[in-house]
C-alpha cells in the first residue's frame, strides 16, 4: 500500500481563506499556545508516532518498528492553531502548511484510536468552556439544509468525477472478499455489490414503487429502474440533480425515474421501498426523530426501509453531539454521526419501524477511501484545473484521510441496516 503525499505547496492565498494564511497572534493565543504545545509533547511521548521538530528534536513514545512520522515544520504556529480551535486548528495547520506526513492516514489512525484518551480527563471536563458550538445557521432545518449541502456537493460534479469511479458513487463500497488493498478496478463492481444489497433488503422488484432519500449522482436509482422498478429520488444538491437526470436518461430509465429538488420532511406519497445511503450524517442528531418518522410515514404496509450510515460508538456520540468540529467547518456543515444504539432506540420509542438486519463493514469504507485519495492525488492537475488550489488540495487529502483512519481504527464504522414495521 502507497501513501499519498501533498507537498506543503505555495503559501495560502489570503483572498481564498480568509485568515488562514496566519497564525493566531496575541497575549491569549500565546497563552494557548504554551499549554497546547505541552499536551501535545505529553501525548505523543506515550504514543506509537515519531514527530520530528525543525531543530532536530525526534519525540515519541515506545513502538514498533517504522512507526508513523509527522513533521512539524512551524511547531509555533502549529501549537497557536491547536490551542485556539483545539481539532479545528490541527486541520487548518495542515491545510496551512504548518505540519506533514510521508503517510498522513497512518499518524491520524494513531491518534484516531486514541481519541477519548488523548485529553487528560480532568481538562475534558472544561470541554463544553473552550470547545466552539455549533452554529445555529448550520443547524439541520428546513431553511439552512439546501445551504449546508451545496456546500459540499454543489462544489463541483467535475471534482468528484475527478476521484470516484464511473458509477459516481461517493459511499462505502462493499468489496467481495477481506483483501485489505483492491485496486481501481474492483471499485465499480464493489459499488455495484453495495447497492444490489440495499436493494435486496429493502426487496426491490418489477413493479416496486421506490423513495430514495439522497440521489447522489443516480447510480442506485439506475439500478433500481432496472429491476422494473419506478423511483423517486430527492436531493437538495442541484448539481446532483442536473448531473443525475443526466446519467438516468442515457440509461434508458427517464421514464421511470424523477429526481425531485426536495428536502426530506416534504415528501409525499407511499412506497414499497425506501432507500437512504449515507445521508442520516447530514441530518443533525436535533432531527433524527423527523427523519425515522418521515421514513415510517411514507412506508406503505408490507414495505420495507434500506439505509446505509456512517456510525460512532454511543458513548463519543453523547461527548460530542455539541461539538463544532474541522468536519463541520470545512466538509460537512451541520452533519452528526449517529450510534447504532441511537437509531435503535429513536425507531423504537418514535417509530413502528425496527431494525431487522445491520451489517458492518467499516473495514470496507478504509478500503474506499484509500482508493479515493489516491485517485484524487493522481488527478491533481486536472482538479487544478477546475480552479481547486494547493490548500483545497491538502483539505481535501485531509478529510479523506482523516475518514479512512477513522475507519482504520474503529473509532467508525458503517453499517447497513434494514427496517421494517414491528406489526410485520
Amino acid at each position: 500500500m502507497t501513501a499519498t503525499v501533498i507537498p506543503t505547496g505555495r503559501p495560502v492565498d489570503r483572498c481564498a481563506w480568509g485568515d488562514l494564511h496566519r497564525a493566531p497572534s496575541g497575549v491569549r493565543a500565546r497563552v494557548a499556545g504554551r499549554v497546547a504545545d505541552e499536551l501535545f509533547r505529553r501525548a505523543v511521548s506515550r504514543l506509537p508516532v515519531r514527530v520530528h521538530f525543525p531543530d532536530g528534536t525526534v519525540l515519541g513514545g515506545p513502538s514498533a518498528a517504522d512507526p508513523p512520522v509527522m513533521v512539524l515544520h512551524r511547531p509555533a504556529d502549529f501549537a497557536a492553531r491547536v490551542g485556539e480551535s483545539g481539532l479545528i486548528g490541527f486541520g487548518e495547520s495542515y491545510m496551512a502548511g504548518d505540519w506533514s506526513a510521508p503517510d498522513l492516514t497512518a499518524v491520524l489512525e494513531v491518534f484516531a484510536a486514541r481519541a477519548a484518551t488523548l485529553i487528560p480527563r480532568p481538562l475534558q471536563r472544561m470541554r463544553g468552556m473552550v470547545i466552539p458550538k455549533p452554529p445555529g445557521s448550520e443547524e439541520g432545518t428546513t431553511r439552512n439544509t439546501r445551504s449546508n449541502v451545496s456546500r459540499h456537493y454543489d462544489l463541483s460534479n467535475d471534482l468528484f468525477g475527478g476521484f470516484l469511479d464511473e458509477t459516481l458513487t461517493y459511499s462505502s463500497a462493499l468489496f467481495a472478499d477481506d483483501d485489505s488493498a483492491p485496486v481501481w478496478d474492483d471499485l465499480a463492481a464493489a459499488q455495484h455489490r453495495k447497492i444490489d444489497r440495499l436493494l435486496d433488503g429493502a426487496r426491490v422488484r418489477e413493479g416496486s414503487r421506490v423513495l430514495e432519500i439522497g440521489t447522489g449522482w443516480g447510480e442506485l436509482a439506475i439500478r433500481a429502474a432496472a429491476r422494473g422498478a419506478t423511483v423517486r429520488s430527492i436531493t437538495l444538491s442541484t448539481e446532483q440533480q442536473d448531473l443525475a437526470c443526466k446519467r438516468i436518461a442515457e440509461a434508458g430509465y427517464a421514464d421511470r425515474v424523477q429526481v425531485d429538488l426536495l428536502d426530506y420532511r416534504q415528501v409525499d406519497g407511499q412506497y414499497d421501498a425506501v432507500l437512504s445511503v449515507e445521508m442520516i450524517e447530514a441530518v443533525g442528531h436535533q432531527f433524527w426523530g423527523t427523519y425515522f418518522r418521515t421514513l415510517d410515514r411514507v412506508l406503505a404496509p408490507g414495505g420495507r426501509i434500506a439505509i446505509q450510515a456512517i456510525t460512532m460508538p454511543h458513548d463519543r456520540m453523547l461527548a460530542t453531539r455539541n461539538t463544532y468540529t474541522w468536519v463541520h467547518k470545512y466538509i460537512f456543515p451541520g452533519g452528526f454521526l449517529p450510534s447504532v444504539r441511537a437509531i435503535e432506540e429513536i425507531t423504537e420509542r418514535q417509530t413502528s419501524l425496527s431494525v431487522r438486519q445491520r451489517l458492518s463493514m467499516g473495514d470496507h469504507y478504509a478500503r474506499t477511501l484509500r482508493l479515493w485519495d489516491e485517485r484524487f492525488a493522481a488527478h491533481a492537475d486536472e482538479i487544478a484545473a477546475l480552479g481547486f488550489d494547493d490548500v483545497f488540495r491538502r483539505l481535501w487529502h485531509f478529510y479523506l484521510c482523516y475518514s479512512e483512519a477513522g475507519f482504520r481504527s474503529g473509532y467508525l464504522d458503517v453499517q447497513q441496516i434494514v427496517l421494517d414495521r414491528r406489526d410485520t
